[in-house]
Formats: structure tokens, C-alpha cells, sequence
């Protein structure tokens, strides 16, 4: 932290708890959206409803972690002066919530797609495909949120590369599950579903870049949304 006293007062520590709050919160939050996406991913491949309905209530847990996180934000943006490196901190980590909300938001999206399917299970090729752009949609999260707390520049930039993989996976899907609605009319409406899934992972992917992006600027000032840059190492 850095609030560095040799003997610190109470409102010092009281700071430093505060600060610790604000990262043990999104961290308690990632990984519960972690495992909705894992969830949700399974009871698509499975055509579990069961999994698919307790991944949905799960979303009120997250939309209250998200209140809780912002509050504290402001609450220690209020009270505090917080340095650069703490201001930078705070104010993305509100960023990072709304991230992590939105990722939570997909995952019931997808469980709500597989309780208009039925329960039906997907064909095996085509279950690979979306079980394997869960899984990386999920390693996504998980490496960036990992970036934030080494303060991994490079672990953040490895998310890149999985993000263009989940694109890949989407664009297959996509126009897999295309020809065979050309090719069955009683396919149309179940061919919309899994076409709205596997938007739903890529944009998954999408907020897992915006989560490494936004560890990168924390460590190094840089803004590298949208450039190619970001793909440097160096």
C-alpha cells in the first residue's frame, strides 16, 4: 500500500483496510462469475436446467457485489486523498466491476438460452465447440483477474491472444449453425439460440480483454484499448 508509516495511526489503518476491501471484493466477485460461466458452459452442454436456473440466481449475488464494491470506491474517494497509484486503483476498480457485472449479466443470458432450448443437448461436434469457448471465455477471466493481483503486465497480454481464439470459435459457430437453419426450416429457431450463445461467449472474451487492459494501464499508465500495440511485450 502505499501509506507507509513506520507507526501508522488508526485512520491509516483504517485506509489500508478500506484499500484491501476494494481488491478482496473483486476478487470475491470474480470468482463467482468465474464459476457461472463454467456453469452456465456445462448446463449447455448437458442441456442441464437445473444448473441452467441456479446459474440465473446467482446474478443478484454479483449486481449486490457490484453496489457494495462502487460504494466503497466513492466512499474512500470522499473521505480519503488517496496518491496517484491508490486514485488509479479505485477508479478502476470500478471499472473492473462493471466489467465482471456484465460477464455475470452473459452468463444468465446463456443459462436463460438453454432453458428456451429445453434442455435439448447439442450436437457432439458442435457441444465441443461451445464447451471449449466456455472454458477459454472462463481462463480468460481468471489470467486477468490473476494480472491484477501480481501486477502482471504479462499475463494481462496473454489474454489477447485467447480473445482472438473465442472470435475464431464464434465466427465456426456461427456459420455452422447458419447452414443448417438454410438447410432445415425446423432448425431456424434453435439455430437463433445458439447463435445468441455464442455471442454471448464472445462477448464474454471482449470484457475479459477490457479486464487485462485495464491491469496493464494500473501497472503501466498505458491505455491500449484498440491498438495493436497491446500485443507487444516489450
Amino acid at each position: 500500500m502505499s501509506t507507509n508509516y513506520s507507526s501508522k495511526s488508526h485512520t491509516d489503518r483504517e485506509y489500508e483496510s478500506e484499500l484491501r476491501q476494494v481488491r478482496d471484493n473483486l476478487l470475491r466477485m470474480a470468482g463467482v462469475v468465474e464459476e457461472m460461466i463454467v456453469d452456465a458452459g456445462r448446463a449447455l452442454e448437458r442441456g442441464d436446467l437445473e444448473l441452467a436456473k441456479r446459474t440465473i440466481e446467482a446474478d443478484g449475488n454479483v449486481n449486490s457485489m457490484e453496489v457494495e464494491t462502487d460504494e466503497l470506491c466513492l466512499l474512500i474517494l470522499a473521505k480519503r486523498q488517496p496518491l496517484a497509484s491508490d486514485l488509479r486503483m479505485i477508479t478502476l476498480a470500478m471499472k473492473m466491476v462493471t466489467d465482471l457485472e456484465r460477464i455475470g449479466d452473459l452468463a444468465v443470458n446463456i443459462s436463460e438460452r438453454v432453458v428456451a432450448l429445453g434442455g435439448s443437448p447439442l450436437a457432439p461436434a458442435l457441444a465441443t465447440k461451445m464447451a471449449r469457448m466456455a472454458e477459454l471465455a472462463q481462463k480468460m477471466v481468471k489470467i486477468a483477474i490473476d494480472a491484477f493481483i501480481a501486477r502482471d503486465v504479462t499475463r494481462a497480454r496473454s489474454v489477447f491472444a485467447r480473445d482472438q481464439d473465442v472470435d475464431d470459435l464464434y465466427r465456426e459457430i456461427t456459420e455452422q449453425a447458419q447452414y443448417a437453419m438454410r438447410d432445415d426450416g425446423e432448425y431456424v429457431q434453435r439455430g437463433v439460440h445458439i447463435n445468441a450463445i455464442a455471442k454471448f461467449l464472445e462477448r464474454i472474451g471482449d470484457h475479459a480483454t477490457n479486464l487485462a487492459e485495464l491491469v496493464i494501464f494500473l501497472v503501466e499508465g498505458k491505455d491500449v484499448r484498440h491498438k495493436a500495440g497491446r500485443f507487444d511485450i516489450a
